[in-house]
């Protein structure tokens, strides 16, 4: 599995941005108001792969104090990295596109609670991408100070 690139994850968000930003401008008013439990919810999800992240590279590192890991547990936090990194980016993606029409509109007073929220789920997002990219380098191992010595 190769490490995910940040660049890739950066289009994604402004691709799906673009395309929420687009679906959203015909069909605004006849959506439901946007719950704002998405925030707490994603920023949970970044602290936990934080933390997951931190004790795996202790653990890979063999830190005194720490069990060492096994290698199927790594691999999971891996892909557990992976997708969470996507699946952050593309929903960060949909709440900017919804941030970016309801900033035109922040006049009136929906729209304005509604873009707060939504920028506060895309911050959220980010968050879940930066843990997710750090629990996803915690998972590599270390090259040993022997092979990295030419003889």
């Amino acid at each position: 599995m190769k490490p995910t690139h940040p660049g890739h994850l950066v289009g994604i968000v402004i691709v799906v941005a673009l395309i929420a930003w687009g679906v959203v401008r015909p069909v605004y008013s006849d959506l439901p108001l946007m719950p704002w439990t998405a925030i707490p919810t994603v920023l949970l999800l970044a602290i936990g792969e934080g933390f997951s992240a931190w004790t795996t590279k202790a653990r890979i590192a063999r830190k005194p104090g720490t069990k060492p890991v096994e290698p199927l547990s790594v691999a999971r936090l891996a892909a557990l990295a992976k997708a969470s990194a996507y699946a952050g980016a593309v929903f960060g993606g949909l709440f900017a596109g919804f941030a970016l029409y309801t900033v035109q509109i922040f006049d009136r007073e929906t729209p304005r609670s509604e873009f707060f929220v939504a920028t506060g789920s895309f911050l959220a997002c980010v968050a879940l991408i930066c843990a997710a990219l750090y629990l996803e380098h915690a998972c590599r191992i270390p090259k040993d100070s022997d092979e990295q010595k030419p003889d």
